[in-house]
This record gives structure tokens, sequence and C-alpha cells, in this order.
């Protein structure tokens, strides 16, 4: 369980800075809405009841929006506004895997690392999303850890962390426990964690640790989760499962014969979002991909050149609700779904 220690003055000065930029963090996130309810009233031509039930706000919260936007001079002929192409993947992912909502993080240039833009998006996204009383379940990776940086604190009631994958031995900045605990500080909530390394060294082991030695009661936990926030890694590319030690060069080499594009909380999966058929899935310690999908929020957060098939067998795997990924990830999504799609 994480106990929050007293706030020292260094704490509240940081809160402080935190709190003077919420202003301007609020005005970002009110353009990026506007802009989408235009872009789906003047370009989509959906009615202000549709585009209100999809942004999930009010009717004439709507009104108000489109009134703002041509009071700004950002429709004219077209909707002009930086923001405008990044909308339009946002709505195009959203179309083409039935996402609630896509938040596409722009890039400096083509070749830049995706990694910051999409952690700032992922941190002020989960500020928003998270509310009191939620039970969410947390996977890890470099993404996700740099997005705490960008997360707004604040105190939540009655809020819990549940890491969904082992690792608690590992002596790394960047670990499940690591990652749980934090994002469990920020929301001044509950952290658990599953008290075991994330890969074990028999099935005997798994079952041992889970049947005798309490583990049981966090897996079923997992059961009644409100959201989960997970990433994904590349098995072709030197991601986490791989640097980490976890994954040895030849059970690697298996994976990709066998058809693995990707992972998630080490569960090897192909580009049509099936587990891969492996050993390594009998001692894994982590949640198991069926109780991920029961989540009714699942927000899956992840970009990169090296991960485009890994994210598209992610889409059919978890079915995410919420996607945050970088602008060219989100290009080359579109164009390879568009491009299945016509051969079928």
């Amino acid at each position: 369980m994480v106990k929050q220690p007293a706030q020292s003055g260094s704490r509240r000065k940081a809160v402080g800075a935190v709190e003077e930029t919420g202003a301007l963090v609020t005005d970002r996130r009110a353009d990026r809405l506007r802009i989408r309810a235009a872009w789906m009233y003047f370009i989509e031509q959906m009615t202000q009841n549709e585009i209100a039930e999809v942004l999930g706000v009010g009717r004439i919260t709507v009104v108000r929006m489109l009134a703002e936007a041509r009071v700004r001079n950002e429709v004219k002929i077209a909707i002009e506004s930086e923001l405008s192409e990044i909308v339009r993947l946002e709505r195009a992912l959203e179309k083409a895997f039935g996402l609630q909502q896509a938040i596409v993080a722009p890039l400096s240039h083509a070749d830049a690392d995706p990694i910051p833009p999409i952690s700032a998006r992922t941190g002020a996204f989960l500020s928003d999303a998270m509310r009191p009383g939620m039970r969410v379940g947390v996977g890890w990776g470099r993404t996700l850890f740099n997005a705490l940086s960008f997360i707004n604190p604040k105190s939540l009631s009655d809020f819990k962390v549940i890491s969904l994958l082992g690792g608690v031995g590992v002596a790394r900045e960047v670990n499940p426990a690591e990652f749980a605990w934090r994002f469990a500080q920020a929301f001044q909530g509950e952290g658990y964690l599953i008290p075991a390394p994330a890969v074990v060294d028999s099935v005997e082991t798994k079952v041992a640790l889970i049947e005798r030695c309490g583990l049981q009661d966090i897996f079923r936990m997992t059961d009644e989760l409100d959201a989960v926030v997970l990433s994904i890694g590349g098995i072709r590319s030197a991601t986490t499962f791989y640097r980490g030690g976890f994954l040895k060069e030849t059970q690697r080499e298996e994976l990709v014969a066998l058809g693995a594009v990707g992972d998630v909380l080490f569960h090897p999966f192909n580009i049509d979002g099936k587990i891969v058929d492996h050993p390594i899935n009998s001692v894994v310690m982590s949640v198991d991909v069926e109780r991920l999908r029961k989540a009714p929020i699942r927000i899956l957060t992840s970009g990169g050149p090296e991960k485009i098939a890994a994210l598209l067998g992610a889409m059919q795997l978890l079915e995410p609700t919420v996607l945050i990924t970088d602008e060219e990830s989100a290009r080359r999504m579109i164009d390879l779904k568009s491009g299945v799609a016509a051969q079928r």
C-alpha cells in the first residue's frame, strides 16, 4: 500500500509550480477540443448532437465551441489551424480502428524521437481521465514512465493502482513496481504490486507464487478494473522486454520465427492480434490479456517506426478505447490499415 508522507516545503513549491501552468494546459486542451468539434461539423458534416455524443459534452457546449472557432477565424473555407492535420489523423484513427478517442502527438520532424511527445500527451490525458473511486491496472515501459513528469498531481479518494506485471526485484529506474508506485502517488492513491520477478524459472514456481504466497488476491483485483493503462514493445527491436534481460536472444529469434511482432506485459502477439504460442507465456508473472479486455477503459500509448506492426496487432488484441501515439506512427497505421482493407 502506498502511503503519502507529509508535503515538504519543496514539494509545496513544486505543486504550486504545477498549478501555475494549469491554466495554460487547460487552454491547450480547450483549443484541441474546439478544433475537433469544428472539424466534425464543417468537414465531416456531423450534427451538433452527434458531435456532443462523440466528445462527451453537451450540445450547448458544441454550439459555443463552433461559435468561438468562427470568431477566432479558425473556420473559413477550410479550418485554418496548426492542429487541423493532427485532428484529421485523430479522426482517421478513430474511424479505422473503432476508437472512442485517438490522441496524436505532433513531432518536430519525421525522425524525431516520438517518446517525449507521446509521454507528454499521455500525462495530460491521464491527469484528466483519472477519477475518485477508480481501480486502474498499469503496465510499464519508457513511454509510461516518462509520462509521470507530465501528470498534474491531485488527490483522488478511494483511488487504487494495481501493477499488472511482476518485477519488484528488478533494480532499475524503469520497472513495473516503480511506475505503479509513482502513478499511485501522483493521485495520492493506494498501490498494489505483484511481489515477484517479471519472469520466473518454471511453471511450478509461478503456480506456487500465485496459489501459496497470496498473489491470487492481487490477480483477483484485476477482474474488476475500471481502466488499464498499457504500452507495448516490438519484438524485432531492442525494447524493454529484450533490453532488460527478461528475454534471451534465442527466445526472441524463436518468437520472430513464430510471427510475433510485439508484446504486452511480456505476452507476445502477432500482427493479427493473436497470442503467440511459446513457453515464455507460462512463466511470465503478469495479468492475462482476457482480464485486460474486460476493463471498460483501455488506454494504449505507444509509437515509433519499430512498433507499427506491433501497434496494428495490439489494436486487434486489446481493442483499446483510447490510443495515444505520434503523428508519423498514426499516418503509417492508417496507410497500412487502408491497404489491408483494399486487399480484402
